[in-house]
């Protein structure tokens, strides 16, 4: 069986700002003098004589697990719903895309399948099935507040080694229930 569900789960929540990542800190305050220093006359202190001074050493921290980069079902899943959604414009996944996929890329977005008032759309989870090697058929579950809707798409490795979507679905809008 080819089935695998995975979806990597965040390191930090979606609605933080992203946190501070540069480890380097403005220096201190040069050191004060101790009390028994001030005291004693600058003649009887002895001081060691002059050298360069020393690389600045950065500060010692855990060491971090090595980041896996993100897998490409997992990138195409957000880039394909940052455009059904309306975040970004279809143009953005042209280099993305192969044979007809970004003609219907383009006809879906034009229907806005994913937009939504309110709660912005999310990526809840995603699974694939390897069709051959180098094809990816990929779906994944998009939650917006209490909506859930589904996204199907084919990923195919080129010659170039860069992954390519070559098709694209949304599962049908879902029809507003009649007022009785």
């Amino acid at each position: 069986m080819n089935k695998v569900m995975s979806r990597t789960p965040h390191p930090r929540p979606r609605h933080r700002p992203p946190t501070r990542h540069d480890t380097r800190r403005p220096s201190s305050a040069p050191r004060r003098a101790s009390a028994d220093s001030r005291t004693t006359p600058r003649t009887a202190r002895t001081q060691p004589p002059r050298t360069a001074p020393a690389p600045a050493q950065p500060p010692r921290t855990a060491p971090q697990p090595a980041a896996r980069p993100p897998r490409p079902t997992d990138l195409f899943a957000d880039r394909l719903l940052a455009v059904l959604s309306g975040q970004r414009p279809v143009h953005w996944m042209l280099r993305h895309t192969a044979g007809r996929a970004y003609d219907d890329l383009a006809r879906l977005a034009a229907h806005g399948p994913l937009r939504t008032r309110g709660a912005r759309p999310v990526v809840r989870d995603i699974g694939y099935y390897v069709a051959r090697e180098g094809a990816l058929e990929v779906f994944a579950r998009i939650a917006a507040g209490n909506q859930l809707r589904a996204l199907a798409f084919r990923l195919e490795l080129g010659a170039d080694l860069r992954w390519r979507c070559t098709a694209v679905e949304t599962g049908p809008r879902p029809q507003p229930s009649p007022r009785a």
